[in-house]
């Protein structure tokens, strides 16, 4: 396996890179952004372990970039913030898996293995398809009959569930666990004004009712 590690700080660059390469793995080693930016370029990693606070620009924006230049190598954004809000938002600009400094390196390694061993996407399962609406799950972007359709990123989660299962019913409490990871119901109406917002943006501008409402249960996306 050949691992590109992104790290500045030397101390853990030297811990990690030793323990890879004990295991057997090849490891490039690079310590800020635009020279880890520039190496994944060349797509010859299984995994990239990338650190979130580098010299030269912030690891979130250059996962974003490399995401966006369609780079689908599984990355590990490894980093000190550990709120909830910085997870979230590693995850959301392309990250793989997301693991919190100090870290045991049997752990470590277990996710990079777990992340190799993870199939590229097929491009059928990159575009997401109903009737006239697509959505891109490589390049996060939403077209109907053409038309480019702006999705604030938790309308982006609930549409890409929707499509991943067109014609079946999603329920609220689906939606709580797969887009907020809720595993409670908190009682409020989030999951009403998403939804809402969604097809004021998917539905309301043509003609044909993608989202439907199924009384009792949930919602459902149905083409025809």
């Amino acid at each position: 396996m050949n691992i590109l590690l992104i790290e500045d700080d030397l101390d853990t660059a030297e811990f990690v890179t030793r323990g890879l390469r004990e295991q057997g793995y090849a490891v490039q080693h690079e310590s800020d952004s635009p020279s880890g930016v520039l190496a994944s370029a060349s797509g010859d990693f299984d995994v990239i372990v990338f650190d979130r606070l580098l010299p030269g620009m912030d690891g979130i924006d250059a996962v974003r970039i490399l995401r966006g230049s369609k780079l689908d190598t599984p990355i590990l954004m490894l980093t000190a913030l550990s709120g909830i809000d910085d997870r979230v938002a590693g995850l959301e600009a392309g990250a793989d898996d997301y693991m919190v400094k100090p870290f045991a390196f049997s752990e470590l390694l277990a996710r990079v293995r777990a992340l190799a061993r993870r199939k590229p996407l097929l491009k059928d399962e990159i575009e997401l398809q109903a009737g006239d609406l697509a959505l891109n799950r490589a390049s996060r972007t939403v077209q109907r009959a053409g038309q480019t359709i702006e999705l604030l990123p938790r309308e982006f989660q609930i549409l890409e569930l929707f499509l991943m299962h067109p014609g079946q019913v999603i329920t609220r409490t689906m939606l709580l666990d797969r887009v907020w990871g809720y595993t409670f119901d908190p009682k409020t109406s989030l999951v009403q004004t998403h939804v809402s917002r969604l097809r004021t943006k998917i539905d309301k501008p043509f003609t044909t009712e993608l989202i439907k409402t199924v009384r009792g249960s949930g919602y459902m996306l149905k083409a025809d």
